[in-house]
């Protein structure tokens, strides 16, 4: 949560928010990265996703949520390809 975020090294993280979510604003996402990008004391990926067509659930498109799958995956994959390549 928010009001726990310290001077901490923290791993690689993506957040993701959507411009249409009834239940989470989008202001709260980034102002969780904002608070995070002041206090962090690595220097770990740390990225913001703003869907302006989302909602809680993610895109309500017939296909869509698979873009939204292959860009995790792309993240993921991306921080493992670059964990094994420092080796």
């Amino acid at each position: 949560p928010y009001d726990n975020i310290a001077p901490q090294a923290y791993p690689h993280m993506l957040i993701r928010a959507g411009l249409n979510d009834s239940r989470v604003h989008f202001s709260e996402p980034t102002k969780f990265c904002a608070k995070l990008r002041t206090l962090k004391t690595d220097d770990n990926l740390l990225l913001l996703k703003t869907n302006t067509e989302a909602g809680h659930f993610g895109s309500s498109g017939r296909y869509d949520y698979l873009q939204e799958d292959a860009y995790e995956y792309a993240f993921i994959i991306n921080q493992l390809d670059s964990r094994h390549t420092k080796e």
